[in-house]
């Protein structure tokens, strides 16, 4: 076993249970892409069993913090079947779930969602990648199922010098998929989108919209970076008159438009805009127009810290537009999934366009990533998700 020696003073986050391990901490030792190390501080006690990456400022991704652990076949299958039994406890109302969710399920870079009968799992760092067959036999074992699709196209296997991938890891067939959440259908197709093809970590904060705009009576809703339709379900749900859906992707739009059918909803009660939503809420502004709730769900603004402040100025533009274009005594629910954006900046960034757009408003609810989506308590940065639920006062 190679063994890596941390610097004398960077072994403290790995007392702590963190699981990462950063180049500028290692004081000497190296591995090949993925090879379970043995990790030391600098007197030589043991820290971690980790994975490396050679080419990644995340050097070492932890496995286990216990010196008697054996990285193998049986290990993997233990932790796959400890997440899956979780998930199990939860009871989530949905054919939608996700299985595995990286660090927090002590599997680091793998992500795994399940919609109905097909797995859809994501590889994201050296270390799954390199046991990427063992853990898909064990997942199909672990889940009784015996269909598994790889979706390794994300961004951050580029950071791990690892080429994307995709297509069927076992088994084989249709990649479009229709699961139910929160009474609803919803349509995805496995093979093509963001992530593994659908957003599961909103579940809970789409049921909310439903119940916010049937509490408060919301008729004409605007849902901003609408992607394949959740929250424009959500809100006709909760029994919106009018909901327009604005969305850069073409095919995202068709896949919503056939998710509103899916749902037996009137499509007429629905207007689907492809175009840029800053540009969109702009020009509704320049008319005039006014909205009674507005969700705004973009995608990932600050892939790392180095891109805070370019996201921090493109969040607080969007919101303060949106505060603009909402009606007194109206709803506001905006998101942020970038993982470098804090809680407390993202709130701070919100009320700094309430102010720039002269509106005084009240946070009603704070929304987070869906119970699937669990956050280990020594890795804040798997917080990703946060959502504020304001209220315009009249």
């Amino acid at each position: 076993m190679k063994t890596i020696r941390i610097k004398p003073g960077k072994e403290r986050s790995l007392w702590r249970r963190h699981p990462w391990v950063f180049d500028g901490a290692i004081e000497r030792g190296a591995a090949d892409v993925g090879e379970t190390v043995r990790v030391e501080s600098a007197d030589g006690r043991f820290l971690a069993w980790g994975a490396y990456a050679p080419g990644s400022k995340i050097r070492v991704r932890v496995w286990s913090f216990d010196e008697a652990e054996r990285i193998d076949a049986a290990f993997f299958e233990r932790r796959l079947r400890s997440a899956v039994a979780l998930r199990e406890r939860l009871a989530i109302d949905s054919d939608g779930v996700r299985l595995v969710h990286g660090e927090s399920d002590g599997l680091p870079g793998l992500v795994v969602d399940r919609y109905g009968d097909t797995l859809v799992a994501q590889f994201g760092s050296s270390g799954v990648e390199r046991h990427k067959a063992t853990l898909a036999d064990a997942l199909l074992r672990v889940t009784g199922l015996t269909r598994l699709y790889e979706r390794s196209d994300a961004s951050v296997r580029q950071r791990e010098g690892l080429p994307p991938v995709t297509g069927w890891l076992r088994g084989s067939g249709p990649t479009e998929c229709v699961i139910h959440e929160n009474g609803w259908r919803l349509s995805l197709d496995v093979g093509e989108g963001h992530k593994t093809g659908y957003y599961l970590d909103q579940r809970d904060s789409r049921r909310a919209c439903a119940e916010l705009v049937r509490r408060f009576g919301c008729a004409e809703v605007l849902n901003g970076y609408s992607y394949t339709g959740g929250f424009t379900v959500a809100a006709l749900a909760g029994g919106a008159r009018q909901v327009i859906s604005i969305d850069s992707s073409g095919p995202a739009l068709q896949r919503a438009r056939h998710n509103v059918a899916l749902n037996g909803f009137d499509l007429a009660r629905c207007d689907f805009v492809d175009a840029d939503v800053n540009a969109s809420l702009r020009a509704y502004l320049a008319e005039g127009r006014r909205f009674d709730a507005i969700v705004l769900d973009p995608p990932k603004l600050a892939p790392s810290a180095a891109h805070v402040e370019r996201a921090a100025r493109a969040y607080k533009d969007v919101n303060r537009l949106a505060f603009k274009l909402l009606r007194p005594g109206g709803l506001l629910l905006t998101y942020s999934c970038s993982g470098a954006v804090g809680v407390e900046l993202f709130q701070k960034i919100v009320a700094s366009a309430a102010d720039e757009a002269g509106v005084d408003a009240a946070i009603l609810a704070r929304h987070g990533g869906a119970a699937d989506h669990p956050t280990g308590l020594a890795f804040p940065e798997g917080e990703y998700l946060k959502g504020l639920v304001l209220w315009r006062r009249p």
